[in-house]
């Protein structure tokens, strides 16, 4: 296999020589060009495995250079070198698609250090998700045992038609099992309405229920269809309902009891056909005992209840889930598609996540945005999710144990070396991505010189190579 190749481009030719020379002594093949044009050329002919390209040139500025490569849909890493390192350049490269951002003067182990997590993350830039239009359903996401029984759940609780009642702590997705029961139910093709209880004022929240009338009260200017109208044939989503007001509750038990209302202010009965979907994080059983809800009325919401369980009771499904939302706020930012390494999915399944699925999305969102490169690292995380990583429990042993069986039973060879490389090799790369690339601290971290880390990264790029 032949060597990586690394393309510099940049009208001053003390930085190509410097470079260059870095490049070459990390074992790359190295091309040079002193302006944008002469490699747009080139790229008729060849496309390298890495590019550096400055800003500021004669001709074609850096900038420009990625917007051409952009257009041609390749997935070419580019690193972006500057002097001028400013908000609106380093935000427009970034924009452009660029792997990373090299400002000028840099530190050469930096730079090859780049270079060397480029190469790493385009031989599997096959497997990101490429971009597509962005789902205009959220889905549920799980395979563990809890959600296949949720899922059964939802089958058998959708076709009834019945009112029900969905718990589990915030964050959850309560509102995503309430859509696809509604989804899944005969009312499929009727209107969904949602409402979070506890988010509209106790003196607003009846008119946003029962619609009023015109001159009902102070500001009521025109006759308002409450939810209960809105959602006639179809389903209403009910929120937080243990935050409703006693007072409340006792006309919203009428509705479901008879089915019928009249607005606030008005004389006219409106009738309305919805099935009602609640939910809540609250022990309704505890607030019907302190008398802040309604027996009755939890009987009348309680007829079928799904149980959504918290995040951290279903591991297994956080790397899929952190992928998909991953790939989804890169679609919605308009962004290139990245990846999470498995030192960092490992870190994310072992946080509590005590917001649930919500705040596993946020970080998603986060990470999209400000993380540079096109692969996200355990360096990459918030402080507060490495923080809370147990470093106690060494589960990778499970995973490398079924390794060495599946190995074994197919007669693998070498079995210990490869083993022993591979670990290697892993230990490594880690070790450089939590450092950010910087190879003094990773080596200090290890344990050992930063000689022997460069000369091991050699060998392990050899074998990889051979």
């Amino acid at each position: 296999m032949s060597e990586a190749t690394v393309w510099i481009v940049d009208d001053d030719r003390s930085v190509r020589v410097v470079l260059s020379a870095a490049m070459r002594d990390a074992g790359f093949a190295t091309r040079e060009f002193v302006d944008a044009e002469s490699l747009i050329e080139a790229l008729d002919t060849g496309v390298p495995d890495v590019l550096f390209t400055d800003v500021r040139m004669p001709g074609a500025s850096g900038l420009d250079l990625l917007e051409r490569i952009a257009s041609s849909n390749t997935s070419l890493p580019i690193i972006v070198m500057s002097a001028f390192t400013d908000v609106t350049t380093t935000a427009a490269a970034y924009r452009q698609g660029a792997f990373d951002y090299l400002p000028k003067p840099f530190d050469l182990d930096t730079a090859v250090d780049m270079a060397e997590r480029a190469l790493a993350q385009a031989v599997s830039e096959a497997t990101l998700p490429r971009k597509s239009a962005v789902n205009a359903e959220p889905e549920l996401i799980g395979s563990t045992a809890s959600m296949r029984e949720l899922f059964r759940s939802i089958g058998r609780v959708a076709a009834s038609g019945l009112n029900a009642l969905i718990t589990g702590e915030t964050g959850t997705g309560k509102e995503l099992v309430a859509r696809a029961l509604h989804r899944e139910s005969p009312r499929a093709e009727k209107v969904f309405v949602a409402l979070n209880t506890a988010a509209i004022p106790s003196e607003l929240l009846e008119s946003e229920l029962f619609g009023h009338e015109a001159g009902a009260f102070t500001g009521a200017t025109r006759r308002h269809a409450g939810r209960f109208e809105q959602a006639d044939g179809g389903t209403l989503f009910l929120d937080e309902i243990g935050d409703m007001p006693v007072s409340l509750q006792t006309r919203l038990l009428r509705v479901l009891a008879a089915g019928e209302f009249y607005r606030v202010g008005g004389r006219e009965l409106i009738r309305a056909d919805v099935r009602v979907i609640a939910a809540t994080h609250q022990d309704l059983e505890a607030k019907v005992a302190s008398g802040e809800f309604r027996v009755d009325l939890l009987h009348r919401l309680d007829v079928l209840r799904l149980q959504v369980p918290p995040l951290r009771e279903r591991r297994e499904d956080i790397p899929r889930l952190a992928e998909h939302f991953l790939a989804q706020a890169s679609i919605e930012a308009g962004l290139e598609p990245k990846r999470f390494a498995a030192a960092a999915l490992a870190v994310l399944r072992e946080y509590a996540w005590p917001g649930n699925v919500r705040q596993l999305e946020n970080v998603c969102r986060r990470l999209a945005v400000l993380a540079s490169g096109r692969q996200i690292g355990v360096g990459d995380l918030p402080a507060e999710l490495r923080i809370d990583t147990p470093r106690s429990r060494p589960a990778w042993t499970a995973a490398l144990a079924d390794w060495v069986e599946q190995e074994l039973k197919s007669d693998g060879e070498n079995l210990h070396a490869r083993a022993l490389a591979e670990f290697e090799r892993v230990l490594l790369e880690v070790a450089l991505t939590v450092n950010d690339g910087h190879r003094q601290n990773a080596a200090r971290a290890l344990g050992v010189g930063r000689n022997t880390l460069t000369r091991k990264l050699g060998s392990s790029r050899k074998r990889k190579s051979g």
